[in-house]
């Protein structure tokens, strides 16, 4: 059964983009930079753009989301071309990319409660679970032999969508925590929807 291709932001177009990084890939190959230093600097710059969530600074925020997100997309492809893919260094970019979530979603929570916007900032948490369960409920049924792969909110989107949103005007990251929010549970309850599909057609 192959994997649904409705998402948020195209396929192709996500393509499109990993397409434009190959020279900088090349480059960074060339220069023997290890992957995991894009990892950890994704990290280190979605908490310094918490940090500016925290300050009220949203545009320098957005800025330095898409920035992470970009980090991120390095990363794992650069590992390829080097031909340093590896389990652990999956596991080491899965991981810290949960983390630099966890620190995205408490940056613009901090910043919607000190506005006393709370019912944006109940908004914000549910977005975070929900991104939580999107990444939860693919490791877990992958775990168990199903595929899971499909949702319209994957962790691009999010990035994308805060960090634009931040980028744009207060209203519009309202807006994008508020699509965030329901796309991602509504994804990972796609993902569970899928395993229970697939359950049911091995069992025939």
């Amino acid at each position: 059964m192959a994997p649904s291709q409705h998402r948020l932001l195209p396929q192709n177009l996500q393509n499109r983009f990993l397409d434009l990084l190959t020279p900088l890939i090349k480059m960074l190959t060339r220069w023997g930079i290890h992957p995991n230093a894009f990892t950890l600097a994704g990290f280190v710059v979605t908490l310094v753009a918490a940090a500016a969530f925290f300050e009220g600074k949203l545009r320098i925020g957005g800025l330095l989301i898409l920035a992470g997100g970009l980090c991120d997309c390095i990363d794992g492809n650069l590992a390829r071309a080097m031909k340093k893919a590896s389990r652990f260094g999956a596991l080491f970019d899965s991981t810290m990319d949960r983390y630099s979530e966890f620190v995205m979603f408490l940056g613009i929570l901090a910043y919607f409660i000190s506005r006393n916007e709370y019912v944006t900032a109940i908004a914000v948490f549910m977005a975070m679970c929900g991104s939580v369960m999107v990444s939860y409920s693919r490791a877990r049924a992958e775990s168990l032999g199903f595929e899971a792969q499909a949702g319209l909110m994957q962790r691009p989107e999010r990035i994308v969508f805060l960090g634009l949103g931040a980028l744009i005007h207060p209203v519009a990251l309202t807006l994008a925590v508020w699509l965030v929010a329901i796309f991602a549970n509504l994804t990972a309850l796609q993902r569970l929807s899928r395993a229970h599909q697939q359950n049911k057609t091995e069992k025939k």
